[in-house]
């Protein structure tokens, strides 16, 4: 791929804060730049135009029926002038850009809990393995009452912001744990907390699975170690690899494309347009398969946004998986996030981009080569040697896998006949 330093970010789909059930709330990137950008050739301010908002802004001051801080006002018109330019595009105070730091970085100072808002309370989904909350024996399915004393409810943001703090201070949790009925509290020291996205599992003997849940920093190293684990459980070789990107909401640009770079021997991953030259990219695979060729069976679904459908739509264009599942979500531009002279930070729409073939998925979304029967469903949790198997209890993984052994087959056979229309068929 393209060794060009990128600032740029393929963003979640959902809404800031929204689109996530872990403890970080999307995947974003910041300019390695601290500065605010200079203006450059911008047209001059449209002074009718100010006038007008100039004299609005006097009107609130002086006849609205509460009295407004100037500051929280401005800070208004700033949210609304950027948020109306499109669903992604947004201003970003000091907090909201320090925690879209930290959600890149694949780490963060606090107890190592996934969390998601549910049943009008904050649930926890799993505790992170060796983190201060896995240590002092939280469980999923634990539901946070309250936070140093405070009621929670189902406030997911407050949540996360209360559980932050700096490495080695203490926090307490009041957690009702619904199995016992119990109502128990933990005083747990805040550690460094290392958030890995991407999760392995067998599915039989020489066929592995990969779930990636968001692209950020750590991704493609996450990658490589999780398909060496693989390998290392199949000594005969992996004959295919099922790739899960459900409900991936995206992330940051370069994790994709380097995610996409793992199973590709070269050629363009991504292409982008906008106004600025930064803006305008090509970035290409290098030489190196992960999986040296084996076959790649990728699970997308509505939840499957941004980077995600870089992924996916870059290995569908070079034939190098098939794709099974649901249409993805559709979003086909990139954000930036810019920092601010004097803090925050405007997370601007400044590409759109296009897959391998050309296309823009932009509002269309990608639909799979194998389209699953019935409604969307999430996909299963990993639980673990002890519990039945992923395939058994997640259709969709069974049909891949049922999938991977039909290319496998064809691999072995013979081109002749109706095994050489198959392959000519099956990317």
């Amino acid at each position: 791929m393209s060794t060009r330093s990128r600032t740029l970010i393929a963003l979640a789909a959902g809404a800031a804060f929204g689109f996530s059930a872990a403890t970080t709330s999307g995947v974003l990137a910041e300019r390695p730049n601290h500065a605010a950008q200079p203006a450059g050739d911008a047209s001059p301010l449209p002074w009718e135009e100010a006038r007008q908002f100039a004299e609005v802004y006097e009107r609130i001051k002086r006849e609205y029926v509460d009295d407004v801080d100037d500051h929280a006002l401005m800070d208004k018109a700033i949210r609304g002038m950027v948020a109306a330019l499109d669903p992604h595009s947004a201003y970003l105070d000091s907090e909201e850009f320090e925690e879209i730091r930290l959600s890149t970085m694949g780490s963060y100072p606090g107890v190592g809990i996934e969390v998601v808002a549910e049943d009008s309370a904050v649930k926890i989904l799993r505790p992170i393995e060796g983190s201060p909350a896995a240590l002092a024996g939280l469980l999923p399915g634990d539901q946070i009452v309250k936070i140093d004393d405070n009621d929670i409810g189902a406030d997911l943001a407050g949540a996360i912001s209360r559980m932050r703090g700096s490495s080695g201070s203490l926090v307490k949790l009041t957690i009702r744990r619904p199995s016992t009925g119990q109502t128990l509290d933990f005083s747990l020291r805040r550690a460094k907390v290392e958030v890995h996205s991407v999760a392995e599992e067998d599915l039989e003997p020489g066929y592995g699975y990969v779930r990636i849940t968001g692209f950020s920093e750590t991704t493609p190293d996450d990658l490589s170690h999780a398909i060496e684990l693989l390998k290392r459980d199949n000594p005969h070789g992996l004959k295919g690899l099922v790739l899960d990107l459900r409900n991936n909401p995206g992330g940051v640009l370069e994790a994709g494309v380097a995610v996409a770079d793992a199973f590709l021997d070269e050629g363009v991953i991504v292409t982008a347009d906008g106004r600025t030259r930064d803006a305008r990219f090509s970035m290409e695979a290098t030489p190196g398969d992960l999986l040296d060729g084996a076959p790649l069976v990728v699970l997308v679904n509505g939840g499957s946004a941004s980077a995600s459908e870089i992924v996916a739509g870059a290995l569908k264009d070079h034939a190098r998986a098939e794709l099974i599942g649901h249409k993805t979500y559709g979003k086909g531009s990139v954000q930036t996030v810019m920092p601010l002279s004097h803090g925050g930070a405007v997370k601007l729409t400044t590409s759109r981009y296009f897959t391998p073939s050309g296309a823009s998925i932009h509002g269309k979304g990608i639909v799979p080569d194998i389209v699953a029967d019935g409604p969307e469903e999430p996909p299963a949790e990993l639980l673990g040697a002890s519990s039945s198997p992923l395939a058994v209890r997640d259709k969709e993984v069974r049909l891949a896998l049922h999938e991977l052994k039909a290319q496998s087959t064809v691999a072995r056979t013979p081109a002749t006949g109706v095994a050489l229309m198959r392959a000519a068929f099956v990317p």
